[in-house]
């Protein structure tokens, strides 16, 4: 089931369903699973690690801002939705990329790079800033919790939103209710942060509602803006990161689960987390039930995934980055991806993490499949917006 919605996801990708109708646009919030290129212009340090090659190797050929070797979940969907908008809508070029430039297929463009893309945001707008987290750095700077990065929030985020939505049309609620909004992931920072710096399991537990009330703020507010499509990613299994395995290294081998090799307890935490949220989402589905929230389980792909390697492509060293400063995971804290002196593995589409904390294009393809037509997405995108009959027709007459 889950090799079928991948493969499914490849056939989007041809013209066959260009004739259907979906979003107007694509708005996303975000930390650096979603960023496509607001981080640089934050920080400004061309020589960081991330802002240079091999960030970008796979498609770009050049780094992009992107914490991977290419396109990111938001770059697929973001392509895919394309194909299926009418013709009109795709009449403007932004940021285009050598291979979707013949189907004339746009990648959203990062908000911050305004100069770049000439302020046109018809298409939609990307907010996510790599490092960014859902609560505010006064929450963190009150217990003593360092950000690295970035102190941008979610709030700061919505607050760029509200500043930008006035120059899209006269009515924001005519924008959002054909757009798709994509929330994340976000949260991740808020945890990876203080258990790097060795705060106590229970004490960073104890953000967790905090962290869900935040984002279900974040989502009543669009809602009330006139956004009818949302899509809440959970946030990853901690556990599975090559930074995390590499801090947090023991003898003890219960800690580990024997089909994954991942830390049980970082996983366990990240399902506490993402089983908070999703009964959030439950009770703004009942208090907006003209609203479609999707969950997007990123959680349940990215096991699926690790307990089934080789049939998605990949080697069996699925912990192990393809970008780093060596070790069993190759992963070092003082050396990391981009830096001077790092390694890299010879086929990154054969690698699951790319540098210890991210994922690799190839796994990016495949979970924004599975969100698009299921099963890791509840309801999929394409059933969130009426598409998943000419999806299935378009692929059975493509397999046949």
């Amino acid at each position: 089931m889950i090799a079928a919605a991948a493969a499914a996801y490849f056939l989007l990708l041809f013209p066959a369903v260009l004739a259907a109708g979906c979003y107007s646009s694509i708005f996303s919030f975000g930390d650096s699973l979603a960023d496509t290129g607001n981080i640089l212009h934050i920080v400004g340090n061309r020589s960081a690690g991330f802002a240079r090659l091999p960030y970008g190797m796979t498609y770009f050929g050049r780094p992009t801002g992107r914490f991977s070797d290419g396109r990111l979940i938001l770059d697929f969907i973001g392509i895919a939705l394309s194909l299926l908008l009418p013709f009109p809508l795709r009449k403007k070029s932004i940021l285009i990329s050598p291979a979707a430039e013949a189907l004339g297929l746009p990648l959203l463009p990062a908000y911050l790079d305004r100069r770049r893309v000439g302020g046109d945001f018809e298409q939609g707008a990307n907010f996510a800033v790599a490092g960014a987290t859902a609560l505010d750095n006064s929450f963190f700077k009150e217990r003593g919790i360092r950000i690295s990065l970035t102190n941008v929030s979610l709030g700061v985020e919505i607050r760029w939103f509200r500043q930008l939505l006035p120059s899209l049309c006269s009515s924001p609620s005519d924008t959002l209710q054909d757009s798709l909004i994509m929330m994340g992931e976000i949260g991740g920072n808020d945890y990876i942060n203080p258990i790097f710096q060795r705060r106590s399991l229970e004490e960073v537990k104890s953000f967790v509602p905090f962290v869900v009330a935040t984002i279900s703020s974040a989502i009543t507010e669009l809602i009330e803006l006139g956004a009818r499509t949302l899509v809440v990613p959970g946030i990853t299994p901690l556990g599975c990161n090559s930074a995390f395995l590499t801090e947090f290294q023991t003898q003890n081998v219960d800690d580990y689960d024997a089909s994954t090799g991942c830390l049980n307890w970082l996983n366990e935490f990240s399902t506490y987390h993402n089983s908070l949220l999703e009964a959030e989402l439950q009770t703004l589905r009942g208090l907006h039930p003209h609203a479609t929230i999707v969950y997007a389980d990123y959680f349940a792909a990215i096991i699926s995934i690790l307990n089934n390697p080789n049939q998605f492509g990949f080697g069996n060293d699925t912990l192990v980055s393809c970008c780093g400063g060596g070790g069993p995971y190759n992963y070092n804290r003082r050396l990391q991806c981009g830096s001077d002196g790092y390694s890299l593995c010879d086929e990154p589409s054969r690698c699951v993490i790319w540098d210890g904390v991210h994922m690799t294009e190839a796994m990016h393809r495949i979970i924004a499949g599975g969100l698009l037509q299921g099963p890791f997405a509840s309801p999929a995108i394409a059933d969130a917006c009426g598409l998943q009959s000419v999806i299935h027709s378009s692929t059975s007459r493509m397999a046949s």
